[in-house]
This record gives structure tokens, C-alpha cells and sequence, in this order.
């Protein structure tokens, strides 16, 4: 599971941060998924879906020199795909560097769930694959159904809502009396570990509003919007791409919709590389335990190996002295909110919260070269009443973002998008819809309880496991309770006739804790497992000569790994 970090300050008592960053599953019924031999029946051979598997991509020039860019049309329902309803979805292209040696496409997804393949490879993710790679295949990604570009796209919380607000107080709109909207009630903010009953309360109200939130504004697409409808798609590019069978890498909830397209499609699959892998096996309350002890773990090697890493920097002499300037960080702010300076993005919610603080810390977890030192120096002036950097971990990569959507000369184009949107009475999503996408995958792959009590009964072992990780983990998981249920339930994998599938696991691996990956591996019919031992998200692709070596030889070659491999 992925755990995704939220970029801002969720307000109050909303909990959009999900941990299952892949496909959450829980205790509602639904039909326990078919067999993957059931699946492999060719859907192009259905009259109905013969218009989206002839499609041919028509490859233009990016707004970023050196890549291509297409579009992808998909139904929006497989079950009624003749409808006329569907998504449209964004397709960008590295052409292979040695074209008299192409083997052919590499489909990757980023992970998430919610984050946008097209947009990641023009910011240069290519440059993650080896060079052998590079050489040998186009490298491919899309955005996935409801995310980034695609067209309808997820909102749960559209610009024209406050806009909306301000326009009915300025018509004297009175105010429901049943709704509390005192600055009292607005400031409220949900501990870590909610034990009393108006805590309880208030997280609850809170995810459910965040629910209903999603469910107005973008209703008619959330239960169109899972992984096993991604996966769908990911096989109609498969074949407008022209490929006969599908190589496909993907990192973290990338692996998830890699496993569910085995499954679907295992004879279609040529190679697959799992890297950060998600145990479909777990229900939901074993993916936040499992997931939130990941975080706790990483931490507390934080806090072992900072000295190695971050040297003088380190914010304590010590272990023990950093677990606890950690510690004090989150009781403060559990008290209130952490100081910003004036220009910070946290300065209009008054200052880091708990969650805020917690967030930051385990956003930090996931490269540990790159972001340990940074982390170190923003912990200490926290400590010394100082906020601002802490809450700037992030900002430099948005900021870059930011100015690339600023200079796009393809705004025309959303422009027209957001045209055709308006006419249809659709929202425009944000720039960034990442976090509605994380949201809305999340409770529909994994069905949840819809009582209030399981919730609270996973608090006392989420802590004993995970501390506040783990309690903060629960109580993001409520806003699946109000969301509609999607299919599938826990299980192990069935895909049956899937070549080898090659799954690397990362063994101090805060998101996607390698347990996951050794049960995946294990799980796959003639399964291969990789082991990095080393930290922070993932592998492949973070500069390790061994781990690149064999992964390059089993898609490029179809090099099987050892059982027993190590990097």
C-alpha cells in the first residue's frame, strides 16, 4: 500500500489522506472476483468494445520538447461501453533511443493511486529506466481514468465552491442553523489518536463530509473510477499501441493495477515488473496496521542512521534524543498549531497541525538521500518554535510544477476542455486532483465497514503496532465508510497462465512495507522476487547499479531472477 502524504492541510477533521494507496479492501459484501483464466477471454472479440480496441493512437508533439502526446478514448462503463459516455485520457511517448533494436512499448504508472503517468513522463521519468531500456523500448504512460488529464476528471473539492459561498452571503443566503459553522467548530482539529467520544465525533462528521463532498461533485463517475476498470483501460492501450502482449513496470499502486491486469489479461502479459508491491490479501484494517508500521519503522531508522546521512545536521545527538524532539513535535501541535512565517502555505490554517506535522515526517521517509537533511534542519527550527521549512518540504516541487502548467502553450486546449465541461455542467477539477483520486480509488477497491465501531476497535491495535501512525491510519481509513462499494474483496492472486512476473521489494520500504512484496511474489504462479536492502520508496530507478542490472535483463531479455536474489 501506498501511503499517500497529503501536500496540504486537510481542514479540521477531514481525513483525505488515505492509507491504501492501492486497493483498499474491507467488510461490506460484493462478488468475490472471478478467475484469471475466467478473464482471459478477448473483450476486442465483444461488437460493443470493437470501437475502443481499434483505436490508433495519433502521436503530436508534447508541449515538452522530445516526447509525443495522444489521447486514449475509453468507456466509461464496461458493463454498457456503447452508451456514448466515456473517459478521455492523456498518452505521452519516449521513443526508444536504439529504434533498429526496438523491442517495443513499456507501459509504467507512477503509483498513487492519483497520479499522472503522461504528466510524470514529460517531467522526465524516463530517465528512471536503464539505459538498456531506454534503448530498447518506446517508454509509455497514461493518466488513468478520473486522474490528472482525463476528461471527466475527479473533484471533491471544486474552485467554484468558495466563490459560491461568497456570492450567497453577498444575496443574504441564510445559513442552515443545523450546521455548526462557529470558528469554534471550524478550528476543530482530530488527534492522532481520537479517544474521547467528541473527538470520535467530530473525525467522523468530518470524513463525512469529505464523502459527500466527492459524492456532489463528481457522483456520476466514482464508481467508474477503480482499478479493475484502470486495468481495463491499460489493455485498450495495450492494443492501440499496437502491442500483442503488454510489458508493463509499475511502482507502488502501479503495482496494484499490474496485478489486476494480470488477472484480467494473464496471456496478454510479455513481462511485468512489480516494484513496491500491495498484498491484494489484506482487508483494510491489516493494510493500515501493515502500512503505518512501515512508517513507524522508518522513522526509527531515521533516527538510527540520521548521523550517516545528515551529520551535523541531525536535530538530537542521539536515537533516543531525535524519537523524542519527534515525539514533542506532535504533542505540541496536538495542542496547537505549530508557528508558520506569514508566506508559508500553512499560514492560513494558523500553523502546522498534528496531522500536518505527522505528514511531512513520513513524506520525508520515502527518499532518505535526498530528503533526510532537509528534514533534519526543519525538525530542529520547529523545535525552536519555527514551522516554516517543515512545511516546505514539498513546496519546491510544486512551485516548479506550478510555473510548467504557467508557461504551457497548450493552455488553449484546456481551455476548450474546460468549455466543454462547463457545457456539460461538469466541474473543473484543480490542477492537482490527486488527492480526490486517492480518495475515490481507494474506497472503491477496498470495501469498508459502515458502522463507526470496527474503526474504533482498530485504534487500540493500530497503536500498539504503530503508535500515532497507526491511530492517524484508522482514522483516515472513515471516509471510506460513506463511499460506495466497489467489487472486489480480499484475495489472493489468480492469475493463471501470467509468464513469471518479476516483484522487488525495498527492505526499509516506509509506503509499501516488503513483507507486501515477498507475499506478492509468492502469490504469482512461478512469482520472482527481488530484494533491495536498503531504504526509502521502491527501487528501481533511485541509482542502484545492481537492482537496474537485472531488472533491464528480465524486460529486455526476459532474465529470470534467482530465487533468493539480493541487491
Amino acid at each position: 500500500m501506498n501511503r499517500a502524504v497529503r501536500r496540504r492541510p486537510a481542514l479540521a477533521t477531514t481525513a483525505l489522506a488515505l492509507l491504501g494507496a492501492l486497493s483498499l479492501t474491507a467488510c461490506t459484501g460484493g462478488p468475490v472476483p472471478t478467475t484469471g483464466k475466467a478473464r482471459a477471454a478477448d473483450p476486442a472479440s465483444r461488437p460493443d468494445l470493437k470501437p475502443f480496441y481499434g483505436q490508433r493512437l495519433q502521436w503530436t508533439d508534447c508541449a515538452t520538447d522530445g516526447y509525443e502526446c495522444a489521447s486514449l478514448t475509453v468507456p466509461l462503463d464496461y458493463a454498457r461501453p456503447g452508451n456514448g459516455r466515456t473517459f478521455v485520457l492523456p498518452v505521452a511517448r519516449a521513443s526508444a533511443r536504439g529504434p533498429a533494436r526496438r523491442i517495443g512499448s513499456l507501459v509504467y504508472n507512477p503509483g498513487g493511486p492519483g497520479a499522472g503517468g503522461a504528466s510524470s513522463l514529460e517531467e522526465g521519468m524516463d530517465e528512471s529506466f536503464g539505459a538498456a531500456v531506454r534503448a530498447r523500448f518506446d517508454i509509455v504512460s497514461f493518466d488513468p481514468r478520473g486522474v490528472g488529464g482525463s476528461v471527466p476528471a475527479l473533484t471533491c473539492e471544486p474552485a467554484e465552491a468558495e466563490e459560491g459561498a461568497e456570492e450567497e452571503a453577498e444575496a443574504g443566503v441564510e445559513e442552515d442553523p443545523a450546521v455548526d459553522t462557529s470558528e469554534e467548530a471550524s478550528d476543530a482539529v482530530a488527534p492522532l489518536y481520537p479517544r474521547t467520544e467528541a473527538d470520535r465525533s467530530a473525525a467522523a462528521s468530518g470524513a463525512r463530509t469529505a464523502a459527500e463532498d466527492c459524492e456532489e461533485h463528481s457522483g456520476p463517475i466514482l464508481r467508474h473510477v477503480g482499478t479493475e476498470d484502470a486495468a481495463r483501460d491499460l489493455d485498450v492501450l495495450r492494443a492501440a499501441l499496437g502491442e500483442r502482449r503488454l510489458t508493463y513496470l509499475g511502482w507502488s499502486y502501479g503495482t496494484s493495477l499490474g496485478t489486476s491486469y494480470a488477472e484480467q489479461f494473464p496471456r496478454r502479459v510479455r513481462a511485468m515488473v512489480l516494484d513496491g508491491a500491495i498484498d491484494p490479501s489484506l482487508d483494510w484494517r491489516q493494510r493500515v496496521i501493515s502500512q503505518s508500521a512501515g512508517f513507524r519503522r522508518s522513522v526509527d531508522d531515521y533516527a538510527e542512521q540520521c548521523a550517516e546521512i545528515a551529520g551535523d545536521n541531525c536535530p538530537g545527538a542521539s536515537p533516543r534524543e531525535i524519537r523524542a524532539l519527534i515525539e514533542r513535535l506532535y504533542q505540541r501541535a496536538e495542542r496547537e498549531p505549530l508557528p508558520v512565517a506569514e508566506d508559508s502555505t500553512y499560514a492560513e490554517y494558523g500553523g502546522m497541525d498534528a496531522t500536518a506535522v505527522l505528514d511531512a515526517v513520513s513524506l520525508a521517509m520515502y527518499t532518505p538521500e535526498d530528503q533526510w537533511e532537509p528534514l533534519s534542519e526543519a525538525l530542529r527550527e520547529a523545535d525552536q518554535g519555527d514551522a516554516t521549512k517543515l512545511g516546505a518540504l514539498d513546496d519546491e516541487e510544486e512551485t516548479e510544477e506550478e510555473e510548467e502548467e504557467t508557461e504551457d502553450p497548450g493552455a488553449a486546449e484546456g481551455e476548450e476542455a474546460q468549455e466543454e465541461q462547463e457545457e456539460d455542467e461538469t466541474p473543473e477539477p484543480p490542477a492537482d486532483n490527486s488527492g480526490a483520486a486517492l480518495t475515490a480509488v481507494n474506497c472503491l477497491d477496498v470495501p469498508h465497514p459502515r458502522s463507526l465501531r470496527p474503526y474504533w476497535d482498530a485504534l487500540a491495535p493500530a497503536d500498539q503496532a504503530a503508535g500515532v501512525y497507526g491511530t492517524a491510519g484508522v482514522t483516515a481509513e472513515l471516509t471510506c465508510r460513506d463511499w460506495p462499494s466497489g467489487g472486489l474483496r480480499p484475495h489472493r492472486v489468480d492469475a493463471d497462465g501470467v509468464p513469471p512476473v518479476l516483484v522487488v521489494g525495498t527492505t526499509g520500504d516506509p509506503a509499501t512495507p516488503y513483507e507486501e512484496s515477498v507475499s506478492l511474489a509468492e502469490q504469482f504462479p512461478q512469482g520472482m522476487l527481488l530484494t533491495y536492502e536498503g531504504l526509502g520508496h521502491t527501487a528501481y530507478g533511485r541509482g542502484d547499479a545492481c537492482v537496474t542490472a537485472k531488472v533491464d535483463a528480465y524486460l529486455v531479455k526476459g532474465e529470470r531472477v534467482r530465487p533468493g536474489a539480493t541487491c
